[in-house]
């Protein structure tokens, strides 16, 4: 009787912390309904700083105090020096910065819609003898979003700002059909650079379909609406379609490289197949072996470096999302715990 006792006790607790946290996710779903899309905000860092502070920070821990003196007596007699110059320099003399944009591409391209704000913050603020430099890293996805996020690339060019783009990791497919365009493509010895090709994979469930006795229709209007299709049985017509329509896309591709980078023999590289940094150097398809961070420590000797970057504030869904759902594995942990517990 004791044990139905404590039993019953439990199950009345576990109900009652269950329908709080019911109350409690109904609440914020609540507040999430009624939140406004969230805007983002832009933010200029100085790496020039970051830099100039990790050689500080080396320097204090491996020089003694005399040396640290005499770097630092240097380091003010060439500031002071460097300021002087820079106050009688003419203004279209004084040395330019350098913007620096990251971008990370997923196979839907979205980050093409913080690239539109970042470069459009550059044209607006940007200044003779100002450059950008764009991190890129992305094995490719959709046409349409890498074709927007080149065009948005373009847009740095058309106003005569110089665009280097650094490829540490990868730059295939929609990620080449954007390094393309910069002015000059460096990337790492052992980036993956190319893949000038387009691909495109659907599964069939039709003899699945028919096995179970499962009908499917699909009503079109126009020849080619729809020429391949996952439940419907496909035509060889409807295949042939198809293939044309990669076929075009493909040329589409091949005639923006060649636009870009002329003195590519692109029948050869636009195969589809991709090349390591070194090889892809012999092939012209990048212009320099340097990673990004050597990069950054020569331009730092000329220019000023900043990053810009647009930020999206998170909204409730995204800022309560992880820790409810954390919070209810928590406490669905502990009460099979305490079932374990008491099954003992």
């Amino acid at each position: 009787m004791e044990f139905l006792y404590e039993y019953g006790l439990f199950i009345a607790k576990a109900v009652t912390i269950v329908v709080a946290i019911l109350l409690v996710v109904g609440g914020v779903v609540g507040l999430i309904s009624k939140q406004k899309q969230p805007k983002g905000n832009l933010e200029i860092d100085s790496i020039s700083d970051r830099l100039d502070d990790i050689k500080d920070s080396v320097n204090h821990l491996i020089c003694t105090k005399d040396e640290l003196k005499k770097k630092n007596k240097e380091q003010k007699k060439t500031d002071k020096a460097a300021k002087k110059e820079a106050k009688n320099k003419p203004q279209e003399e004084a040395k330019g910065n350098l913007y620096v944009i990251d971008f990370d591409g997923s196979m839907d391209a979205h980050e093409v819609e913080n690239l539109r704000e970042e470069v459009t913050a550059i044209i607006c603020i940007a200044k003779p003898k100002d450059e950008v430099l764009l991190r890129l890293e992305s094995g490719g996805g959709v046409v349409h979003g890498y074709g927007l996020a080149a065009s948005q690339l373009q847009r740095l060019k058309d106003k005569d700002i110089p665009l280097t783009i650094s490829v540490d990791k990868v730059a295939a497919s929609g990620g080449y059909m954007m390094a393309c365009v910069a002015d000059k493509v460096l990337a790492a010895k052992f980036a993956i650079i190319g893949s000038i090709g387009v691909i495109a994979q659907i599964p069939n469930f039709n003899k699945l379909l028919k096995k179970n006795d499962i009908e499917f229709e699909q009503h079109t209007a126009g020849q080619f609406k729809r020429t391949l299709t996952m439940f419907g049985e496909n035509s060889d017509e409807g295949r042939e379609k198809f293939r044309n329509e990669l076929e075009d896309v493909h040329q589409m591709f091949k005639g923006f490289v060649q636009e870009h980078r002329p003195g590519l023999a692109i029948d050869t590289v636009a195969t589809g197949e991709y090349w390591y940094g070194s090889k892809a150097l012999e092939l012209g398809l990048v212009d320099h072996i340097q990673t990004s961070d050597d990069f950054l420590l020569s331009a730092n000797n000329d220019k000023q470096i900043y990053s810009v970057k647009y930020a999206v504030k998170k909204n409730l869904a995204e800022k309560f999302g992880i820790s409810i759902s954390s919070g209810v594995a928590k406490t669905l942990m502990s009460l099979w715990s305490k079932t374990q517990v008491i099954g003992k």
